[in-house]
């Protein structure tokens, strides 16, 4: 993560805004970083973790879509089942 030349967090996939949100929550829980600077990391922060979780949703929905029926053939649709 370069200061003042942050990707915008819309074009980032999954796997990039996961790991700038983990980089934020280390500087922010090291506590070494002035208070303006805090909170832009926070508001950064808080705009990865939002793009974290609706690239879940998304893919949560492409899973539910996705079932196949015992020969392999597409049998229509169920929930996504967590655990």
């Amino acid at each position: 993560m370069s200061d003042g030349e942050e990707r915008p967090v819309e074009a980032m996939r999954f796997e990039e805004a996961l790991k700038e949100l983990e980089e934020v929550v280390t500087r922010l829980e090291a506590g070494d970083v002035p208070l303006e600077d805090s909170i832009a990391l926070y508001e950064r922060g808080a705009k990865l973790k939002a793009h974290c979780e609706a690239r879940l949703t998304e893919a949560q929905a492409r899973i539910e879509q996705i079932t196949m029926a015992e020969n392999g053939t597409p049998s229509g649709t169920r929930p996504f089942e967590t655990e």
